[in-house]
């Protein structure tokens, strides 16, 4: 089974930084939290970037 990029959304503030770090993996939602849209694939360089400059470690990756 392939990894997959998730967030934890109860412990998501919104800052926005997944977004703006890996557009084409997370967007920010109506209620203004973050979301996976591309959850297996994507650039694993800018997913570990997104991880990194999370403010509240909430993006992680899960087998």
């Amino acid at each position: 089974m392939a990894k997959r990029v998730v967030i934890d959304r109860d412990e998501c503030i919104g800052c926005g930084s997944c977004a703006d770090a890996c557009p084409d993996v997370f967007e920010m939602d109506d209620e203004g939290k973050a979301r996976v849209i591309l959850p297996e694939g994507g650039d694993e360089t800018c997913i570990e970037e997104a991880i990194s400059i999370c403010p509240v470690e909430c993006i992680h990756w899960e087998e």
